[in-house]
């Protein structure tokens, strides 16, 4: 039998918990995500392994909590925070952005902020307007944050536990319509380095960058075109800050030609920084 199959949903659990058994001051906070296990199941079986003090249910107060875990990882603590949706990020921008981000700048270094907030996004059906948005390159923006959108159940588990044992602040985020989708991802706890783009396809034509649902998008059209003769490089950056612009200025070299494909808007977007 090949290695073992399991949906990007359980392979979020896998990544949580990896981190959290690395490094025992790691703890986790969020909305409904102790002994219920997450809007999505996303955390079911963390609360058993590491009990109340490292996994705990908090108030619908976005803006309190992800604070107190941004002054808990300047005292050395590993925080995480699960903010259920991106959209959700929106009430506690002041201490993303002004205390979170801006605490090792601010202290010349002496301060890390070890800390790493997961959330899902995307356009998805049943979601409405205030649960899909796909703000991702709002955090590009920000001096002190790394973006990672994993884009396979391998590398959510992967890139999770390397976010978490980093120590600047970490967005991993998640589209809501990957979390069934399957793939084989190793039992072992494992690490993915930050910043290390993904060849998913090689071509000689056009080179293709597609971070997060649109990687499967991508490969479809690189399909299509195959059939019509047109040879598609298809590139997943896995980490948009810090992004491997080495593999993509190679890959350029070699076909001239660039497509960027992402579901967020077309000004100061993704697309637009590449």
């Amino acid at each position: 039998p090949g290695m073992r199959q399991i949906t990007y949903l359980y392979a979020i659990r896998e990544g949580y918990a990896a981190g959290m058994r690395a490094d025992e001051t790691t703890f986790l906070v969020g909305e409904g995500i102790g002994r219920r296990g997450g809007c999505f199941s996303e955390t079911l079986g963390l609360y058993d392994e590491f009990g109340p003090e490292r996994v705990i249910d908090m108030p619908i107060s976005e803006s309190g909590f992800v604070g107190m875990c941004a002054g808990a990882a300047t005292c050395g603590s590993r925080a995480i925070v699960n903010l259920m949706y991106l959209d959700f990020a929106m009430v506690a921008m002041d201490q993303i952005v002004n205390q979170a981000a801006k605490i090792p700048y601010l202290s010349a270094g002496q301060f890390l902020m070890p800390m790493t907030i997961t959330a899902l996004y995307g356009i998805c059906g049943s979601a409405g307007a205030h649960h899909t948005q796909p703000l991702h390159p709002w955090f590009m923006y920000i001096p002190g944050i790394k973006v990672v959108m994993p884009a396979t159940p391998y590398d959510v588990k992967g890139l999770m536990a390397s976010a978490i044992m980093d120590d600047s602040l970490v967005m991993v985020l998640q589209h809501r319509g990957l979390l069934n989708i399957k793939g084989e991802v190793p039992e072992e706890d494992y690490f993915l380095p930050l910043g290390e783009a993904e060849v998913v396809r090689e071509g000689s034509d056009i080179t293709i960058v597609a971070p997060g649902v649109m990687r499967y998008r991508a490969m479809e059209a690189a399909d299509k075109l195959a059939k019509e003769g047109i040879s598609a490089e298809l590139i997943d950056p896995r980490t948009l800050l810090p992004l491997d612009e080495d593999t993509i200025v190679n890959s350029l070299k070699k076909t001239n030609h660039l497509v960027v494909v992402d579901e967020g808007h077309s000004p100061c977007g993704f697309g637009a920084e590449i």
